[in-house]
């Protein structure tokens, strides 16, 4: 399966998100993304960054300032090593990393967080699976 039918069919053919795009780890090369959404690479770098913090007693600085997807300013709920989970009003991100892969997603406020989240994460665990 190609990245951009990833993008297509495992994570926005779901319904459970509505915009998603995979890029490298190191945030400098989109792989695929659906159309219309835009991630800058400064917001990348913010995202590569997150990841990167160690924290302080657990609280990742993102945890403090927020993360901006594609022009949207979101309050991080979760930041661990693996997954990154913001939201703005009731829609939302969930960004997981994978060895060579981050995935970054978008949900609408008729989606269940939760569900957008076990879409992604079982995406993950996938190309983990498998290398990825």
């Amino acid at each position: 399966m190609s990245w951009q039918e990833y993008v297509d069919k495992s994570l926005v053919g779901t319904g459970n998100l509505d915009r998603a795009a995979i890029f490298n780890s190191e945030g400098n090369s989109v792989w695929a993304t659906s159309t219309g959404f835009n991630v800058t690479p400064k917001e990348m770098q913010e995202i590569v960054t997150a990841y990167k913090d160690k924290g302080t007693d657990g609280v990742k600085q993102v945890q403090s300032t927020g993360l901006h997807i594609a022009g949207e300013r979101f309050v991080v709920i979760k930041a661990d090593d693996r997954s990154i989970y913001g939201k703005k009003g009731r829609e939302g991100v969930v960004i997981v990393k994978t060895a060579q892969a981050i995935l970054v997603t978008h949900y609408p406020e008729d989606i269940q967080p939760g569900a957008a989240a076990n879409t992604v994460e079982q995406l993950a665990d996938y190309l983990l699976k498998v290398g990825f």
